[in-house]
Order: structure tokens, then C-alpha cells, then sequence
């Protein structure tokens, strides 16, 4: 299977916030941009693996700032890793300013997408490259991440977790 890399799964999608999409203080309700950055990041997940994908876990959202009535918001997603059938997905959020058309980060979120083949069983998927200082710092956690999912689902052992025991060890 061929190396892939984050640009080649990168995902933009940019989008106005509408008076209906909006909660009594004017601002994008929360389950709206959840649904963009799904939309975004299974996108992503396709392109990466070139098969059907589904959304196995959310694993953080952090809604740092509004985003209010009228603002242009646009959703960036691309693969941070790969494993074996679960590709890790971290999606960043900017609002660009109505007037100056500069660009602020609102918010970020990392999920987890499984491919499938046509009966719903995980498949393989290509391993990733990253390129970048900012690509390769996302790899490196995503395992990490990963290992803590699996510790505290009770799937991995504390020991076995090399990773997470690298952070508290010399």
C-alpha cells in the first residue's frame, strides 16, 4: 500500500453561519459545528483510504471561541495517523473577520474514522508520511492519544502503553 501524506487527505470547507443555525445569543450552536467538522473529517478519512468510513469516536472538542450570526467559518481536516483500519483526524476551525478578512483559530477538534469495506468490516488502511513540523507533531501524539483510549478502555495494559510511560520517564 502506498505512503499517503496529511495534504494529500486535506479537506477544506468554508461556509456562512445562518440566522437558523444559531442559538438566543446569535452565536453557531455547538451540534452545528460538530456536524461540519464530521462532514469535514470524514471527507478526509475517504480521501486517505479511498473506502467508506465511519466515525468511531470524537475524542476532543474544544469550542474556544463564538462564532457569531454572519461569520464566515471555515473547517480544515486532514489525517494526523494512521493505524490499521482507524485513521486519526484533527480538525482546526478559523473565522475570518467580516471587514479585514484576517483569520482567527475558534476551535479544533481531533476524531477518530474506521474504513469499512461494503459489508461494514474494518479494512486496512495506507500508511501516513507527515511532511511538516506541525504534521509530525500530531503523528507523534496521535499514539499517544491512542494508547490512553486503549489504557482506559481497559484494551491495553498501563505497561504495554510505551508511549504514554515516555512522557513520565527519563
Amino acid at each position: 500500500m502506498r505512503v499517503k501524506t496529511p495534504s494529500e487527505s486535506r479537506t477544506v470547507m468554508t461556509d456562512l453561519v445562518l440566522p437558523s443555525e444559531t442559538n438566543p445569543l446569535n452565536n453557531l450552536f455547538g451540534g452545528e459545528l460538530l456536524a461540519r467538522m464530521d462532514r469535514a473529517a470524514s471527507i478526509a478519512a475517504r480521501r486517505h483510504s479511498r473506502r467508506i468510513t465511519v466515525t468511531a469516536s470524537v475524542n476532543h472538542v474544544a469550542f474556544n471561541r463564538a462564532v457569531p450570526l454572519g461569520s464566515v467559518v471555515t473547517v480544515e481536516a486532514a489525517v494526523s495517523r494512521a493505524f490499521t483500519s482507524s485513521m486519526e483526524i484533527f480538525i482546526d476551525v478559523w473565522i475570518e473577520d467580516r471587514f479585514t478578512g484576517e483569520r482567527t483559530k475558534a476551535n479544533e477538534a481531533i476524531y477518530t474514522f474506521v474504513a469499512v469495506d461494503d459489508t461494514g468490516k474494518p479494512t486496512e488502511v495506507p500508511p501516513l508520511e507527515p511532511e511538516t513540523d506541525l504534521e509530525k507533531e500530531r503523528f507523534a501524539a496521535a499514539l499517544r492519544r491512542k494508547q490512553l483510549s486503549l489504557v482506559l478502555a481497559g484494551k491495553m495494559k498501563p505497561a504495554d502503553a510505551t508511549e504514554l510511560k515516555a512522557l513520565f520517564t527519563s
